[in-house]
């Protein structure tokens, strides 16, 4: 048994190449000792996104319905109930048609809200500033589901109302 040049993972003796860094390893008569590394040396790892549900579904199951997927973010209500009636038992539809479906809850409140407070002027405006950048992310989560991925939207996410 050999240690890595570089990173003193343990290899197989005839090992050419470590497989933990990729190092290309000497001959063992041409094998020279590693230079001593500092015992304090951390790894960082890249924590998963809590937000991305892309695994939970299958290839097929996502090929298979990513058609259904879009309709919920481009034809709003009407997307929802056509892909609720044509992706019943697809798991990946079930979630973009919840996604889809705080979309129009946020819609619905902002309409409201606006409407009763329509004498500030003010409210109205910002209401309809909100309305706009949801139809960004909306743009943005039809896009997601384009390359495949089941993301949960920006903006819809951080409602906890929603959850």
């Amino acid at each position: 048994m050999k240690n890595c040049i570089k990173c003193r993972t343990p290899l197989d003796d005839n090992a050419e190449f470590c497989t933990n860094c990729g190092e290309r390893q000497p001959h063992a008569q041409q094998q020279t000792p590693p230079p001593p590394q500092p015992q304090y040396q951390q790894q960082y790892y890249a924590a998963p996104d809590p937000f991305d549900h892309t695994s939970e579904f299958s290839a097929k199951d996502v090929s298979d319905n990513k058609v259904m997927a879009m309709l919920t973010y481009l034809m709003g209500t009407i997307g929802i109930i056509i892909a609720l009636l044509a992706g019943t038992n697809s798991p990946y539809v079930g979630f973009h048609v919840r996604q889809a479906l705080k979309f129009v809850v946020a819609n619905v409140l902002l309409g409201i809200v606006s409407l009763i407070l329509a004498f500030t002027i003010i409210v109205p405006i910002a209401a309809g500033i909100m309305m706009l950048v949801l139809f960004v992310v909306k743009i943005i989560a039809f896009v997601q589901i384009c390359r495949g991925k089941s993301v949960e939207p920006y903006i819809i996410r951080s409602l906890k109302f929603m959850r």
